[in-house]
């Protein structure tokens, strides 16, 4: 059982890693070179920060300069890409706390619900990296494929898809996490003990002439010491 849970934390704080280097990646969108003027140069953008590069190594970044002014998709890409590396970060923590192999966590019992609080924890943070990498991967094609949008064409960044690997990750490690708990609380087969053969005592009742008189008189046989029963 604890191959399971360690297995499951492996998924998970993979996961998590995957969703703080997503969440920190300026390369959520890039320019397509079918769009571009000048193919040696290009623009990448991320929750943060917006980037330009070119062929030569020279990159130049500027944060976003108000909250205010930022689109409202990224805005929610934000708050839920937040969400889920602060899910991911308490889901390890209870992962720690509720494993049989470690000695922290209390009880058994104890230990069986913090683990099946860090499932669902991990599954919630990969839930939320999930909805936040497809919405803004949905605003992207939708641009794409707008023939009347004129602006900057952009195309799905390495971000995007670094952000779907951890949600995935999290996801799987949180769902191990679930079923090593519900293995784990199946009540154990009980066992019984083999305490020898027993010999069988038979019993006669005789009835002697008497009106309601009834005498009960028991027999037993004798065996010997070898004897097979």
């Amino acid at each position: 059982m604890s191959r399971a849970q360690i297995s499951g934390l492996v998924f998970g704080v993979s996961g998590f890693g995957a969703l703080v280097a997503a969440t920190t990646s300026n390369e959520w969108k890039v320019t397509t070179r079918a769009s571009s003027v000048v193919t040696a140069t290009w623009v990448y953008q991320g929750l943060w920060m917006n980037c330009a590069g070119n062929a030569l190594g020279s990159f130049h970044c500027r944060p976003h300069f108000t909250i205010f002014k930022v689109e409202g998709y990224i805005q929610a890409c934000r708050g839920l890409m937040i969400a889920a590396v602060s899910l991911g970060f308490f889901g390890a923590i209870f992962a720690l706390f509720g494993m049989k192999c470690t000695k922290v966590g209390g009880s058994d019992k104890a230990k069986a619900k913090i683990a099946c609080l860090a499932g669902i924890v991990f599954i919630l943070s990969g839930l939320c990296s999930m909805t936040g990498c497809s919405l803004y991967a949905n605003k992207i094609t939708k641009e794409f494929f707008d023939p009347y949008f004129v602006e900057q064409k952009y195309e799905l960044g390495a971000a995007l898809f670094i952000g779907w690997a951890g949600a995935s990750l999290c996801i799987i490690g949180g769902v191990i996490f679930c079923f090593s708990i519900s293995e784990n609380n199946k009540t154990p087969r009980m066992g019984y003990t083999y305490n020898g053969p027993t010999s069988v005592m038979s019993s006669r009742t005789k009835y002697h002439g008497g009106e309601g008189d009834f005498k009960t008189t028991n027999s037993s046989k004798q065996f010997d010491k070898n004897a097979y029963v």
